[in-house]
């Protein structure tokens, strides 16, 4: 186990239990609005996105420390519970930037889950500025690449 403050959880089991509860508190969060055609205020379904730092507030514990049950020597048995709970968020991060701007989504999955753009200059042709832009993933399962 690693030096420094005691872990907060004690077993994976457990901070699995939390880990649920703030994905059950996103999935049924309720929204109160105001219904124009009863001038009530009516309750509705308004699920949150999932994120990092939201987990993180309901575990009580910062980003670095999430990361470090994930990632530090001592914390091995943590890895799998943090991985699929990062695995989830990313996910819904990736479903909800088809339904709007994804510069938010793009900046979450780079700096959270290790997405990265890869762009590459060919320096041998007589053509220095020559960029070669290839896309990892496509519809057909093979690398597509574009010159300009």
């Amino acid at each position: 186990m690693p030096a420094g403050q005691p872990m907060k959880f004690k077993s994976p089991e457990e901070m699995q239990a939390a880990i649920d509860e703030y994905f059950d508190y996103c999935d049924n969060r309720i929204k109160q609005v105001y219904d124009k055609n009863s001038g009530t205020v009516i309750e509705v379904l308004h699920p949150a996105p999932y994120t990092i730092l939201g987990l993180c507030r309901v575990l009580e514990i910062d980003r670095k420390t999430l990361l470090n049950y994930e990632k530090r020597t001592g914390y091995e048995e943590f890895f799998h519970t943090v991985k699929k709970a990062k695995a989830k968020i990313a996910e819904d991060v990736e479903k909800r930037s088809f339904e709007g701007s994804p510069a938010g989504a793009i900046f979450n999955l780079k700096n959270n889950f290790g997405y990265k753009d890869k762009t590459e200059q060919d320096h041998n042709h007589n053509f220095p500025n020559k960029i070669k832009m290839e896309f990892i993933k496509s519809d057909n399962g093979h690398s597509d690449s574009e010159t300009t």
